[in-house]
Protein backbone atom coordinates (compact mmCIF):
# COMPACT_ATOMS: atom_id res chain seq x y z
CA UNK A 1 0.00 0.00 0.00
CA UNK A 2 1.53 3.53 -0.79
CA UNK A 3 2.51 6.03 1.90
CA UNK A 4 -0.46 8.42 2.87
CA UNK A 5 -0.85 10.95 0.58
CA UNK A 6 -3.30 14.32 2.30
CA UNK A 7 -3.80 17.31 -0.09
CA UNK A 8 -6.25 20.15 0.49
CA UNK A 9 -8.82 20.62 -2.75
CA UNK A 10 -11.82 23.26 -2.84
CA UNK A 11 -15.25 22.18 -3.55
CA UNK A 12 -16.77 23.53 -6.77
CA UNK A 13 -19.73 23.89 -8.35
CA UNK A 14 -20.15 21.37 -11.36
CA UNK A 15 -23.68 21.65 -13.53
CA UNK A 16 -26.72 21.48 -10.71
CA UNK A 17 -24.30 19.55 -8.28
CA UNK A 18 -20.61 19.86 -6.34
CA UNK A 19 -17.20 18.12 -7.30
CA UNK A 20 -13.66 17.91 -6.18
CA UNK A 21 -10.84 17.06 -8.95
CA UNK A 22 -8.94 13.98 -7.87
CA UNK A 23 -5.36 15.13 -8.77
CA UNK A 24 -3.07 13.07 -10.66
CA UNK A 25 -1.04 12.17 -7.37
CA UNK A 26 -3.69 10.80 -5.30
CA UNK A 27 -5.51 8.73 -8.84
CA UNK A 28 -2.41 7.08 -8.88
CA UNK A 29 -1.61 6.23 -5.05
CA UNK A 30 -5.11 5.19 -5.60
CA UNK A 31 -4.87 3.18 -8.00
CA UNK A 32 -8.01 4.92 -10.17
CA UNK A 33 -7.85 5.49 -13.67
CA UNK A 34 -10.58 7.13 -16.56
CA UNK A 35 -13.87 5.41 -16.53
CA UNK A 36 -13.08 3.05 -13.27
CA UNK A 37 -17.07 2.48 -11.66
CA UNK A 38 -16.70 3.93 -7.72
CA UNK A 39 -18.92 4.00 -5.11
CA UNK A 40 -19.22 7.13 -3.22
CA UNK A 41 -20.23 6.30 0.67
CA UNK A 42 -21.04 9.36 3.73
CA UNK A 43 -19.46 8.14 6.65
CA UNK A 44 -19.23 9.88 9.92
CA UNK A 45 -16.83 13.61 9.62
CA UNK A 46 -16.78 13.50 5.30
CA UNK A 47 -17.25 10.90 2.04
CA UNK A 48 -15.18 7.90 1.04
CA UNK A 49 -14.46 6.87 -2.49
CA UNK A 50 -13.61 3.16 -3.38
CA UNK A 51 -12.93 1.21 -6.37
CA UNK A 52 -16.68 -0.61 -7.53
CA UNK A 53 -15.24 -3.09 -10.51
CA UNK A 54 -13.38 -2.84 -13.48
CA UNK A 55 -12.68 0.16 -15.60
CA UNK A 56 -14.73 0.76 -18.70
CA UNK A 57 -13.35 0.14 -22.00
CA UNK A 58 -13.37 3.49 -24.00
CA UNK A 59 -14.69 2.62 -28.18
CA UNK A 60 -11.46 3.45 -29.00
CA UNK A 61 -10.08 0.89 -26.58
CA UNK A 62 -13.06 -1.72 -27.27
CA UNK A 63 -11.80 -0.80 -31.34
CA UNK A 64 -7.92 -1.76 -30.77
CA UNK A 65 -9.26 -5.04 -29.16
CA UNK A 66 -11.07 -6.12 -32.23
CA UNK A 67 -10.23 -9.00 -34.02
CA UNK A 68 -11.38 -9.50 -37.27
CA UNK A 69 -10.74 -13.12 -37.57
CA UNK A 70 -12.51 -13.86 -34.08
CA UNK A 71 -15.35 -11.52 -34.12
CA UNK A 72 -15.82 -10.93 -38.12
CA UNK A 73 -17.49 -12.54 -40.81
CA UNK A 74 -21.52 -13.04 -41.25
CA UNK A 75 -23.90 -13.09 -38.68
CA UNK A 76 -26.31 -15.82 -40.37
CA UNK A 77 -24.22 -18.89 -41.12
CA UNK A 78 -27.00 -19.65 -43.72
CA UNK A 79 -26.58 -19.08 -47.36
CA UNK A 80 -28.29 -15.68 -48.99
CA UNK A 81 -32.05 -15.14 -48.31
CA UNK A 82 -34.53 -12.45 -49.45
CA UNK A 83 -33.88 -9.83 -51.89
CA UNK A 84 -29.77 -10.20 -52.42
CA UNK A 85 -30.75 -13.73 -53.91
CA UNK A 86 -30.76 -12.89 -58.01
Amino acid sequence: MPASISVEQTVQEWGNGLAVRITSPVAKAARFTRGLPIKVEVVEGGVFLRAAGAPKLTLAQKLKAFDPSLHGGEVMATGRVGAEVF
